[in-house]
């Protein structure tokens, strides 16, 4: 498995290493062990998520739940291609504020892990995209927030101008207005 960190301290990519035959290829995906010393500390995951786009252009986010119900992701992409988006949301940090964005696809079968205290969105390259992610505390409707995701403060280059969006999306909150619920 090959990790990537970025400028952004906590986030991490991981790859997996094909192996091929004849027949296709194997893979390991995930090993506790090596997710940890990655990222730095453990993490209980306690529920999959799977979520299907029809239609490219469809983005979802920016999503947070607040804790004691945060949610760390471990998110992949398993048909089609999303780019993923992540700010840094923890009040004391350096890089509060600033995001980064991953080309995720079914090619290359990388995961990114989102840390609980990050904002979270992705926007679909393909139709048909299927989108899985590993996550750390249950689904808290009572502890969800929205941001808006073309708040000008984070200028995010989503790639798309008109995209395929919730209702709940298009009402999330300026980033000016949001107060960060992470320490």
């Amino acid at each position: 498995m090959e990790t990537k960190t970025f400028s952004i301290d906590g986030p991490v990519l991981f790859t997996p290493k094909k192996f091929r035959d004849g027949r296709g290829f194997f893979a390991e995906i995930f090993k506790a062990s090596a997710f940890e010393a990655a990222v730095g500390s453990a993490h209980n995951f306690v529920q999959d998520n799977l979520s299907v786009s029809e239609k490219t252009g469809t983005l979802r986010g920016l999503h947070y739940q607040a804790p004691p119900h945060a949610q760390g992701k471990l998110v992949s992409c398993q048909r089609g291609q999303i780019t993923d988006v992540i700010v840094d949301v923890r009040k004391s940090s350096p890089t509060y504020g600033q995001h980064i964005s991953v080309d995720l696809s079914a090619d290359t079968r990388a995961q990114l892990w989102v840390p609980p205290n990050f904002l979270h969105g992705y926007v679909t390259r393909e139709d048909d995209c299927e989108v899985v992610y590993k996550v750390t505390d249950y689904y808290a409707p009572d502890a969800e927030g929205s941001v808006m995701w073309n708040d000008p403060d984070l200028a995010i280059d989503w790639g798309t101008v008109k995209p395929i969006i919730s209702e709940r999306d298009l009402d999330g909150q300026s980033f000016a207005d949001f107060e960060s619920p992470f320490a």
